[in-house]
């Protein structure tokens, strides 16, 4: 074990800098009214306030700030209109809530084509600012990559930029440095610290012939490493290139809504056109009488009603969702999570706390329980690392004095040394091939291992003392987040790059259905999309840098906020602030409620919709009475959407 912390870049722990969840509530509001097009949307509900309320008294004046409530509100969306129109030569629904309002104008009902802008703007303004902040890029993950190396060649040891480093190049990774390349150790014997990569709760101890990755912490002792692998071909160059890969993916929802959008507005602005050209000589209709046939239709199949049938139940399901303490970063995800049928969980740091715990301790005959362990927390006092902590804490919660300790040094590759009260003391890897292990310790150290413990061999004078078992804690919600799962008809799995048997011990703890053990984040990646080969929709629960992929690849990735990396945070779809598990089952069931709700609106948005058209064609209806029916629509539409709020 170490005696030398490891030490993490800045980037690589974000959570002890990482707001409380009503700081950044409270900043993502700032950043929402400071927003372009919500200030435009706002400032344009403002004039048509003022322009209705001045209607009566002064009309003119009421008239032009109808028109600058037109142009405030419906010029972010008549540019993107039009831009579709030019550019890709097709038609939306932006130039089709244009026309509607000036539809509406023309006939005199100003405030009523104010109100279309207004809402749609609205509307447009959260999906804007909700689709920004879930292109977050992955600057912390970029910032954990090594930027120099030191090259040992016939002309001596020169620093260089990692970057420039070629096959066969030898390098020397010295204590506390972050690895530059991907390689093979050539010499030395070091532990090192590779959770950015693997997600390995303990460092791994590497010796040579033992392959190393760049980005990850080497511990006290010095490597020499021969390169395998160029800059652009390392395992961290290619964690970024799968986030980047995986983040350009289209939902097929969002093309299927973009291409509805188009005939739907195709067939609008064409009925429209049609009912003022072609009505008059058909039907024999008047002109007049054509045209105010036309405007009504236009206002009555105008898609505001449908358009509010989903934000507004989405973003009360997303506010709800945060003050339980869970945060998305858009409506769509909201959605997605409705559909979720299997959730995957990453081990360290999501199911387990990423704190080892002293859950064994075996002496051999002849020693005192107690005294075994005050040893090796006398040895241990000096170490940061986490199995170090661990042992000492376990003697001070036994009440023991802890000694000082001489002579202390690391056994780089092994553990540590100390003399204690003038015995030489060693704690450090148990080896179960080493000859000299007592059978009895080799068949107790195969059976904890098993269980997913870590085992430390404890000596005394060169003779075996002792074993000692460690093992990170599962989360004290983890089995009832996973129970509620079920009761949702929802699979669990667990994706984890430590040792199958480890991963297999906290999988029966926790109920977990499904365990994928010893990945990489690529191998992550994969079994996630078998996954959502199988059940369609995968929900991925992750925490650090090396979740990052798979949680990009998921359909919808969850982050833990209080200890996850910022890469982690930065590649969610969702975020739990406080860390708790149990948050998931209901922010999938608050998701699930909301698709049931907007699927009412829809339905009842349609209707009334068919239902305004057909009278406006079969009998006629004067244009106030298809704007109350149409506005009418809206407003319960969005009434029935707040209900999530609750």
């Amino acid at each position: 074990m170490r005696a030398v912390q490891q030490t993490l870049p800045a980037a690589a722990k974000p959570s002890a800098n990482l707001p409380d969840p009503g700081r950044r509530r409270r900043s993502s509001l700032l950043r929402l009214l400071r927003h372009r097009e919500m200030l435009l949307a706002l400032a344009s509900g403002a004039l048509m306030c003022a322009a209705w309320g001045l209607h009566g008294w002064l009309p003119l004046l009421s008239i032009v700030l109808y028109i600058t409530a037109y142009i405030v509100g419906g010029f972010v969306k008549a540019r993107e209109g039009l831009a579709t129109l030019f550019k890709d030569r097709d038609l939306d629904v932006n130039l089709l809530m244009i026309a509607a309002a000036l539809g509406a104008a023309s006939i005199g009902y100003w405030n009523e084509g104010a109100m279309l802008i207004f809402i749609f703007a609205l509307s447009g303004a959260l999906e804007s600012f909700a689709g920004e902040q879930s292109r977050r890029d992955i600057s912390a993950l970029a910032a954990m990559k090594p930027e120099t190396a030191l090259r040992i060649d016939a002309d001596g040891m020169k620093e260089v930029a990692a970057e420039t480093l070629l096959v066969g190049d030898l390098v020397l990774v010295k204590p506390g440095e972050v690895i530059p390349a991907d390689g093979i150790v050539s010499s030395g014997g070091s532990s090192v610290n590779q959770s950015a990569i693997t997600g390995e709760s303990m460092p791994v101890d590497k010796r040579a012939g033992d392959g190393v990755y760049a980005g990850t912490i080497n511990g006290e002792g010095a490597l020499y490493v021969e390169v395998t692998s160029p800059a652009d071909g390392t395992l961290f160059a290619k964690i970024i290139a799968l986030v980047e890969q995986a983040e350009r993916e289209v939902p097929k929802t969002e093309r299927f809504i973009k291409r509805l959008e188009g005939v739907y507005a195709k067939v609008v602005l064409l009925v429209t056109a049609a009912l003022v050209l072609l009505a008059p000589l058909t039907f024999g209709w008047s002109w007049p009488a054509a045209f105010y046939k036309a405007m009504v239709f236009l206002v009555v199949a105008s898609p505001c009603a449908l358009v509010s049938s989903v934000m507004p139940a989405m973003l009360s399901a997303m506010s709800k969702s945060a003050r339980n303490g869970v945060l998305f970063k858009g409506a769509a995800y909201m959605d997605l999570l409705g559909g979720a049928r299997v959730v995957a969980f990453d081990k360290t740091g999501t199911l387990t706390e990423g704190i080892p715990e002293v859950t064994e301790l075996y002496v051999a005959e002849g020693y005192d329980r107690l005294q075994v362990l005050a040893a090796c927390a006398a040895a241990e006092s000096l170490s940061e690392h986490p199995l170090a902590e661990a042992i000492v804490r376990k003697a001070e919660e036994e009440g023991l004095t802890i000694r000082s300790a001489d002579e202390l040094q690391a056994l780089p590759g092994w553990g540590i040394e100390a003399k204690i009260g003038g015995e030489v003391w060693r704690v450090g890897k148990a080896d179960e091939d080493d000859p000299n292990l007592p059978p009895e310790f080799a068949e107790r150290m195969r059976a904890w291992i098993a269980e997913g413990h870590t085992v430390s061999a404890i000596q005394a004078s060169g003779e075996y003392a002792g074993l000692i078992a460690l093992r990170d804690r599962i989360r004290p919600q983890a089995k009832a987040a996973v129970d509620r799962l079920h009761r949702l008809g929802i699979a669990a799995a667990m994706l984890t790059g430590d040792r199958g048997g480890t991963a297999r011990a906290v999988a029966r703890e926790a109920g977990i259905d499904l365990v994928y053990g010893d990945l990489l984040p690529q191998d992550k990646v994969e079994h996630v999309k078998a996954l959502r080969s199988r059940y369609g929709s995968v929900v991925m629960v992750g925490d650090g840098v090396n979740d990052a992929p798979a949680l990009a690849a998921a359909t919808v990735g969850v982050a833990m906020g209080g200890g996850g990396s910022a890469a982690a945070l930065e590649v969610a779809d969702v975020v739990l602030m406080n860390d708790s598990l149990e948050r998931v089952a209901e922010a999938i069931s608050l998701a699930r409620r909301a698709r049931r709700i907007v699927k009412q609106n829809l339905v009842f948005a349609g209707a009334v919709i068919l239902l305004l058209i057909a009278s406006n064609f079969l009998r006629g209806i004067p244009l106030p009475l298809g704007v109350v029916g149409h506005e009418g629509s809206t407003l319960l539409v969005i009434l029935n959407g707040l209900r999530l709020l609750r």
